[in-house]
């Protein structure tokens, strides 16, 4: 499909995994690009970067991770672990009738996608990071480095780690929940730096308690918080939490991969603003190491943590560039 071409129109498919089935949202034809959304989110954070892509000459295919949207929700909490999204990713191409395809993903699906390109490199030719920066697997076990962070706060990981407790939060009022999570963590509207940092929990509070209130960002309108809403009234949190309740597990399933680097062709691009870029600084200073394909890695200056929605111009042009330049 040449650049000048009309894009296709988005077409809405359920396909088989490990999983049970998974929803993906795919326009385009050409070679597969698969979009692997973060937390809380869905295959519609991708919603700028479909028909681009598609426009592009691409077949363009965002996928509701298990737990998620119309995704299979299995009820076993490690039936979230790394191991498991991986193969989900890979059964997405063989199902597309594909033999190989990129992979780019934001927040939880960066590591996703990261995981994905170390343990199906048959399978994953080339691997886009969005917001969270690759750090190979080491180190004493998560849930040790997050117990020990914020002193008498509690980080936000360690916060969802019992199931049933940021459910209880979040699930009365999901819409709030979300329109404030949303803003916590974007440019325009996150709390100030002498402000309580919102990723972590006072005694006896909540998350929701260091939420800036009554502004969306500038990149979520009112539809498409509806549109996040009604998915997670519908599903509840609990498929997505979960996914943060296997992190130890994931340690221990990885072991083999310890300190491995990715070295299929890769890309990172994160917001200047985002605290996954600040407190990672020394994962994305290891980059010449940890990721000797990387093609190109850009900080977007002035940008929050939903780097895809609040600056989708600037993304498509680097994902676009990017995904030209890749050997077919």
């Amino acid at each position: 499909m040449s650049q000048s071409a009309p894009a296709a129109t988005a077409t809405h498919r359920l396909v088989s995994s490990p999983a049970g089935r998974i929803h993906l949202v795919e326009q385009g034809s050409g070679p597969l690009v698969l979009l692997v959304h973060g937390f809380p989110e869905s295959w519609y954070s991708w919603r700028h970067q479909l028909p681009v892509l598609a426009a592009a000459g691409y077949r363009a295919v965002a996928v509701d991770v298990r737990g998620y949207g119309r995704s299979s929700k299995p009820a076993d909490v490690a039936a979230y672990r790394m191991l498991e999204l991986v193969e989900d990713s890979a059964a997405v191409v063989h199902a597309l009738g594909e033999r190989t395809a990129v992979i780019v993903g934001h927040d939880w699906g960066a590591t996703i996608a990261a995981n994905s390109a170390l343990i199906r490199p048959d399978v994953f030719r080339a691997v886009g990071l969005l917001s969270v920066p690759y750090a190979p697997r080491g180190g004493p076990l998560p849930s040790e480095v997050f117990a020990r962070m914020g002193g008498e706060q509690e980080f936000y990981v360690s916060y969802f780690q019992t199931p049933g407790r940021a459910e209880a939060e979040i699930e009365p009022d999901v819409r709030g929940w979300l329109s404030g999570f949303y803003a916590a963590l974007s440019a325009d509207t996150m709390p100030p730096t002498d402000a309580p940092d919102p990723h972590f929990v006072s005694t006896g509070g909540t998350l929701r308690d260091r939420f800036p209130a009554g502004r969306l960002p500038a990149w979520l309108s009112e539809d498409d918080l509806d549109v996040y809403a009604a998915e997670f009234e519908r599903t509840g949190l609990s498929g997505a939490l979960n996914r943060y309740r296997n992190m130890d597990r994931d340690w221990k399933d990885l072991a083999d991969l310890d300190g491995a680097p990715i070295t299929q062709p890769s890309l990172f691009v994160g917001g200047a603003l985002d605290a996954s870029t600040t407190w990672m600084a020394d994962a994305i200073a290891a980059y010449p190491t940890t990721l000797p394909g990387l093609v190109s890695s850009h900080i977007l200056d002035g940008c929050g943590h939903w780097i895809q929605q609040e600056r989708p111009t600037e993304v498509n042009e680097i994902l676009t560039n990017w995904l030209s330049s890749l050997p077919t």
